[in-house]
């Protein structure tokens, strides 16, 4: 018996079968030997980079779960469709821990690096507290400060 926290699905090979032990998680129980090592390794190796990937794609900020790869900001199975640049704005204002002003995000969010006026961020910033208000009806995940935008 050799213990991971990987399924392997039984459909792939069927040399290998899941079996629950209790207070064990996710086993692979070896039905029938020999077996070829190289592939068992490279079954093992998806699995864990599948286990990976979802694994960081979904973070955790306050009460929100944001899943990555579907760009979806979800609460209590209520999900709202982010844009990229609202992902990541989000997650640079989370991980900052303080305000960040209106040049800070347009430079390390948007890339822009001018002295020009814009109102892309705060118009961006709007329309984004707009979404999660009308789906959440939460008027606090993204403070306005005298000092920037701030998620704590």
């Amino acid at each position: 018996c050799i213990k991971n926290k990987f399924k392997l699905n039984r459909k792939i090979n069927p040399r290998f079968k899941e079996k629950k032990i209790p207070n064990i998680s996710n086993q692979i129980i070896l039905n029938k030997l020999p077996l070829n090592v190289f592939k068992f390794i490279e079954r093992l190796n998806i699995q864990f980079l599948r286990f990976e990937f979802n694994k960081q794609s979904n973070i955790k900020i306050n009460i929100y779960t944001f899943d990555l790869n579907s760009r979806e900001m979800i609460y209590q199975n209520q999900k709202l469709k982010l844009t990229e640049k609202e992902i990541d704005s989000i997650i640079y204002l989370f991980s900052m821990k303080k305000p960040v002003n209106v040049q800070e995000l347009q430079q390390k969010v948007w890339g822009y690096q001018s002295d020009l006026e814009t109102h892309t961020v705060g118009t961006h910033i709007y329309r984004l507290r707009k979404k999660i208000l009308k789906k959440f009806n939460d008027t606090q995940f993204i403070k306005s400060t005298p000092s920037g935008y701030q998620i704590n």
